[in-house]
């Protein structure tokens, strides 16, 4: 697998890829060969909730030429890296002093940073520190061209439904916006292609997970719009992102601590005897704050090789492929799918009777005697189970976070809730 996980890294690395424009959905039909992905689209200019949706930007070329020496000392041939992504169209002859507040550099010496101009109605170059040192060797004046376009046509995305027996839905999310950024996020798209792929070969597949391949952001704000009563059915998902780099592991809990979700994580890491750190949920970061926003409250976690803001590289062009490697995107893969595999084990409770408490006595639950309340007394015991199994059984819980909240014994859990379901007061969802 690793030779067709190089292969695919090749093969997309070098597009420029962005909000919305040929090259994401270039993207899409390249992932629409590996796996059956259904590629759809949302018109520039819709209104999604609080946001527009961008128009097309396709950058054809930008440079930088000192006109004194008619060198050209910044193409963006060399480097998407090197036009802000959304970057207005520009041909002006400037000198160096109003040239430098366009132009953006990091602190490692040879390193581009990555930047947009999204929504500003402004213009950028991005270089390295070195170049930006060496311009005051140009007399200048120095001539800025930028040819790009701006087209009212669409915004592209990628969904793939697996379907299961059970109706019970989970979201996978990976963003595919940043061009030649091999980390963040070429990795999680990659990643999350063969983590579908797995899935697809799965066979008797208990749940159905939908899988989507977005721009960062506005992408995940606009599937929410074109998608919100579904998405609404939906209690858990995964943003897969960062997990191809040489760090450490570590991974983001979901707005719930109490999430089923979390507690499997930590078990795929503990029982894999991989070190790992853990970051709470905050309001920063990828589309978890979009899927977790009130509307719609799934929580949402992420596995890192690398979180985003952690590593070295972040946000610049030495995050590239040499940075990450296959083999580390492979093994993000298989805990992904160790993860998936534990969640097809996890069994979901409902109380088919959710409204208000229940008439135990109807069903033969309660005492015929009551007034008498002994916690000691094994009946008595038994019947705060049955109270406190219906109270928890919300579809939204395992057994073993019941289990464990209860401090009960496995098989005095497993004995009352098949007499419940004998009853039909549960059941599985």
């Amino acid at each position: 697998m690793k030779q067709q996980i190089d292969n695919t890294l090749n093969a997309l690395f070098p597009l420029n890829r962005s909000l919305a424009g040929k090259e994401n959905l270039e993207t899409l039909k390249y992932i629409r060969k590996n796996i059956p992905i259904k590629i759809k689209k949302i018109p520039s200019g819709k209104q999604v909730f609080d946001w527009k949706v961008p128009k097309e930007w396709e950058l054809e070329y930008g440079k930088i030429i000192d006109l004194n020496s008619n060198r050209v000392i910044i193409d963006s041939k060399n480097s998407n890296l090197h036009v802000a992504s959304y970057s207005n169209p520009i041909n002006k002859i400037m000198p160096l002093k109003k040239l430098k507040k366009y132009l953006f550099y990091d602190k490692i010496q040879d390193a581009i940073p990555y930047r947009t101009t999204y929504y500003s109605n402004e213009w950028a170059f991005c270089i390295t520190k070195k170049q930006f040192n060496e311009l005051e060797k140009f007399k200048g004046p120095f001539k800025v061209i930028i040819k790009s376009n701006f087209k009212k046509k669409f915004m592209h995305y990628g969904e793939l439904l697996i379907k299961g027996r059970s109706k019970k839905e989970f979201l996978i999310s990976t963003y595919m916006c940043h061009p030649s950024l091999a980390n963040d996020n070429l990795s999680g798209l990659v990643a999350s292609i063969f983590i579908a792929k797995k899935i697809l070969m799965k066979k008797n597949l208990k749940y159905t997970y939908r899988i989507i391949f977005i721009p960062e952001t506005i992408g995940a704000i606009a599937y929410i719009h074109e998608n919100l009563n579904r998405l609404k059915k939906i209690d858990t998902g995964l943003v897969v992102s960062n997990v191809g780099g040489p760090g450490k592991y570590s991974y983001k809990q979901s707005f719930d601590r109490d999430h089923f979700l979390n507690n499997l994580i930590e078990k795929v890491f503990k029982s894999n005897f991989i070190k790992y750190k853990t970051y709470p949920f905050d309001i920063n970061g990828s589309d978890e704050r979009q899927f977790s926003s009130i509307g719609l409250r799934i929580n949402c976690c992420s596995i890192f090789k690398d979180k985003y803001y952690e590593f070295k590289y972040y946000h610049t062009s030495k995050d590239d492929l040499d940075f990450i490697s296959s083999g580390n995107i492979l093994k993000s893969i298989n805990l992904y799918y160790k993860l998936i595999l534990e969640i097809e084990k996890s069994r979901f409770l409902i109380n088919k009777k959710p409204n208000c408490e229940l008439m135990l006595s109807k069903y033969n639950l309660y005492p015929k005697i009551g007034g008498s309340f002994n916690p000691n007394n094994k009946i008595q015991i038994e019947l705060e189970l049955i109270k406190w199994i219906l109270f928890m059984a919300d579809g939204k819980k395992t057994n073993e976070q019941i289990i464990s909240k209860l401090k009960v014994k496995n098989k005095l859990f497993f004995s009352i809730i098949n007499k419940l379901i004998k009853k039909e007061l549960l059941a599985y969802e």
